[in-house]
């Protein structure tokens, strides 16, 4: 089996369809962007939350590779409810787990992108989705 092969999994390129459910909203209160260093991947999030703070609504324009494009839809499909401090911790526990110092975290669906692991190059990408969310909502936090 090669590299790609044990990379983009049927699995994975599912969710890439995914993205489908979560399309861009103009008008958005809260918007939030990430790109990645290592391959210049961009992720744009734009969210509506409730009066805790809470996500309630997220559309997301991804210009990603097909890793950086399944990380969205997961993140896309456990976010409602989130807030800040639950996406930072998030974040935190994916970034360990990426270097190896961490389990994989508990976020819903993140089986699917395990595999990316092992390619340190897709890292950046995978990490986009809550990157811009919690870019997004620290304009709630800061302007309050």
């Amino acid at each position: 089996m090669s590299q790609a092969e044990r990379l983009y999994t049927p699995e994975l390129l599912s969710l890439t369809l995914r993205l489908a459910e979560y399309p861009w909203k103009e008008g958005l209160p809260l918007v939030g962007e990430a790109r990645s260093r290592s391959c210049g991947s961009t992720l744009t999030l734009g969210a509506e939350t409730d009066s805790a703070g809470r996500i309630a609504h997220i559309g997301l324009r991804v210009h990603a590779c097909a890793v950086g494009q399944a990380a969205a839809a997961i993140f896309a499909a456990g976010a409602q409810g989130k807030d800040a401090g639950t996406l930072e911790q998030a974040l935190s526990d994916l970034e360990a787990w990426l270097e190896g110092k961490a389990p994989l975290p508990g976020w819903p669906g993140l089986e699917a992108i395990q595999p990316a692991q092992a390619f340190p190059a897709r890292h950046g990408a995978m990490l986009l989705p809550w990157q811009a969310a919690l870019a997004a909502l620290s304009t709630t936090r800061t302007s309050g």
